[in-house]
């Protein structure tokens, strides 16, 4: 019987990413969001949401079939090997920053301390209001 808590709905707005990812890693990510019919974000949004709380986010089968992917996409990586990835055709030192320009307004809002909506709208956070109270006071 579902109780209360699991039929709340919660509204939320999704922004689009650009995010990298090891390709096989991904490849099994996508094949696993396609065998449970949901979209690869939202397979994503349930992961961390899970780990966030400390807990794993796949049952027994789901977890069979992970390893089943793996081994057909030859992924052979485990959470050993998150902070030792490298890219291919770059020695093993740490990766460099990108240089151009930032995206328009991501200058603007890491300055004044502020988060940038979805819609492109800046939205100065509650640490922005103190420092700019406190200049004005002084």
């Amino acid at each position: 019987m579902k109780t209360a808590r699991s039929q709340d709905q919660f509204v939320i707005e999704r922004v689009q990413t650009g995010v990298r990812m090891e390709k096989r890693l991904l490849k099994v990510l996508k094949a696993l969001a396609e065998f449970h019919d949901l979209t690869l974000g939202d397979l994503l949004e349930g992961i961390v949401l899970h780990a966030f709380d400390g807990k794993t986010a796949f049952q027994k089968p789901s977890r069979k079939r992970i390893k089943e992917l793996k081994r057909f996409y030859g992924l052979d990586l485990d959470s050993r090997a998150s902070h030792r990835l490298t890219e291919a055709g770059k020695p093993g030192g740490p990766r460099k920053a990108r240089s151009g320009t930032m995206p328009r307004g991501t200058a603007k809002v890491a300055s004044v301390g502020a988060t940038k909506t979805a819609s492109g709208r800046i939205v100065r956070t509650a640490a922005h209001e103190r420092a700019t109270k406190r200049k004005r006071h002084q």
